[in-house]
């Protein structure tokens, strides 16, 4: 069943390169529903590379990029994504084998329909690495008001970062 994956996010090792410290990738991430005023906005330049850790082992199917609609020039474009990396920067995406790379239409962009993953390549995910080259409008910055997973939990993995540590 494919359900969101977003209580088997890690927020310990979440991180996004190039975010403004004002506007972070944990704020759209968080387990509560997100802050109407919450987004993901980048600093220097449009791109932006999203570390996304889970907490287990998942199977992603499809990942939704939503940009609200006064914003959508600086909606995601071309996006090329990364599956456990154990570390990626920018100077690691042109080498890295990318599980899966799509442009965008400003449609898809402001429909907020999901994106479907191949999968085949995304069975066994510890982690996503999304890396965000451009956006719509060729703007300065790159904004993401709301980022959800869908998949499953594969079943051959536990969550176990509830139990406590049992005395002898």
């Amino acid at each position: 069943m494919q359900k969101s994956l977003r209580d088997q996010l890690d927020p310990s090792q979440v991180n996004c390169l190039n975010e403004a410290h004002e506007h972070p990738l944990k704020s759209i991430l968080s387990k509560d529903a997100p802050v109407d005023a919450a987004f993901l906005e980048s600093d220097a330049d449009e791109q932006l590379l999203l570390n996304v850790f889970f907490n287990q082992k998942v199977r992603v199917r499809s990942l939704v990029i939503h940009t609200n609609e006064a914003h959508i020039s600086q909606a995601p474009q071309d996006v090329r994504i990364f599956v456990n990396q154990p570390s990626i920067g920018f100077e690691d995406v042109e080498d890295a084998q990318t599980a899966q790379a799509f442009v965008r239409s400003e449609e898809d962009a402001r429909s907020g329909k999901p994106i479907q993953l191949h999968y085949v390549r995304f069975q066994n995910v510890n982690s996503l690495h999304i890396f965000v080259a451009s956006n719509q409008g060729d703007e300065e910055t790159t904004r993401i008001d709301r980022i959800e997973f869908f998949g499953s939990v594969n079943d051959t993995t536990r969550d176990l970062s509830g139990l406590a540590a049992q005395e002898e």
